[in-house]
């Protein structure tokens, strides 16, 4: 509940409490495989708060502690297919902060070792769905990062038996939602690799065939949600594509039918703060698309308007790193037109505003790459306003 209203110092220190139960448990009875289980869960929850605070290191920490149990476990009982399965989820969680810590090499690595666990899971027991999705999902992982290090062929050979897996599930149950959005998530990673490529025209068809499957399932359940985020998340990539063909107007109106998505949903639940980080975001792309079609006032009242909320959310939960940034991220953005408009002095300010966050979160997190670029591109705003 408190990681869910965005608590993170609070969740941080009920799972350090349930950790140290936990730990008394698993020590006073170690041949106890479920006491050692739970005990992993905990180091998992505290790696899980610390990884959101943008605490790597100490979330890296918290991940290796659960993985040491989980590989015990594993070895000590290898046909147990539970504790295979969690082997490989530890795997994956390594992954996912290597990639946040700019370590593609190692995040592959740590892929791989959770991918050769579910080939071999999907392999003893074929007609197990969840060990195929679990399969797809670690396909689609290692893909992502071959993607991010330019790896554009192998990053499609890795989607394409992704996707091949998710076609067979969606075919065989065209009622389970879950394997359909599946399918649609795996449309979108093909459009991905696609626009990467510089192929605009293919990676639109590949987004709309994504727009098609969300619209079915959001049409078919206003009331999830989840598909309704899907579909202004769909939006959201159509109006990438149009704004590299340079169809400003195509691309503004696909924002806006995002913005109205996210709009709804994030008043139907004001305390949900994925629901309202969406709004900001489709406010920034909206202005975005302003600013190119040379409408400096509407792109800074969309970018004032994302940056209220991403104050809000900033200031609700100082210690979330990704708040922070975001917040940064928008001053910039208000900071850019006001340069273009000739306020010097308040683009200076909010420049500065966003260097001075940027700084304290990379003050945390040295090892974070992604910070250290942003204090860069402050670094040299600020410089260019100060010439």
């Amino acid at each position: 509940m408190q990681v869910e209203q965005g608590d993170l110092a609070a969740a941080l220190t009920s799972y350090q409490a349930s950790l140290a139960i936990r730990h008394r448990l698993a020590k006073a009875d170690p041949g106890n495989a479920s006491w050692q289980r739970d005990l992993s869960i905990s180091h998992d929850r505290i790696g899980d708060a610390q990884r959101a605070q943008g605490d790597l290191a100490s979330a890296l920490t918290s991940y290796q502690a659960s993985l040491a149990i989980r590989d015990r476990l594993a070895k000590a009982d290898p046909g147990n297919t539970g504790w295979q399965r969690d082997l490989s989820i530890s795997h994956g969680r390594f992954g996912n902060v290597q990639v946040e810590q700019g370590d593609l090499a190692a995040a592959l690595t740590s892929y791989q070792a959770s991918l050769a666990i579910r080939d071999r899971l999907a392999k003893a027991d074929p007609g197990n769905t969840g060990w195929q999705r679990d399969l797809s999902v670690s396909h689609d992982r290692i893909g992502d990062v071959q993607r991010a290090q330019g790896d554009l062929a192998s990053a499609l050979t890795s989607y394409q038996a992704s996707d091949a897996i998710a076609e067979r599930l969606a075919k065989a149950d065209p009622g389970n939602t879950g394997w359909q959005r599946d399918l649609s998530v795996s449309h979108d990673r093909f459009g991905d690799v696609q626009r990467a490529h510089g192929d605009l025209a293919t990676a639109l068809t590949s987004y709309q065939a994504s727009h098609a499957i969300a619209d079915r399932l959001a049409k078919a359940d206003p009331g999830n949600a989840g598909w309704q985020r899907d579909l202004s998340v769909s939006h959201n990539n159509i109006g990438d594509v149009q704004v590299e063909q340079g169809d400003l107007a195509a691309a503004l109106t696909s924002y806006q039918a995002s913005l109205a998505i996210a709009d709804r949903l994030a008043k139907a639940d004001p305390g949900n703060t994925g629901w309202q980080r969406d709004l900001s975001v489709s406010h920034n792309n909206i202005g975005d698309v302003q600013v190119e079609q040379g409408d400096l006032a509407a792109a800074l009242t969309s970018y004032q308007a994302s940056l209220a909320i991403a104050d809000r959310l900033a200031k609700a939960d100082p210690g979330n790193a990704g708040w922070q940034r975001d917040l940064a991220l928008s001053y910039g953005r208000v900071a850019i037109v006001d340069t273009q408009q000739g306020a010097r002095e308040n683009a200076l300010a909010a420049f500065r505003q966003g260097r001075n966050i940027i700084s304290r979160l990379a003050r945390q997190s040295p090892i974070n790459a992604t910070l250290a670029t942003d204090l860069t591109w402050f670094d040299n705003q600020i410089a260019a306003q100060e010439k």
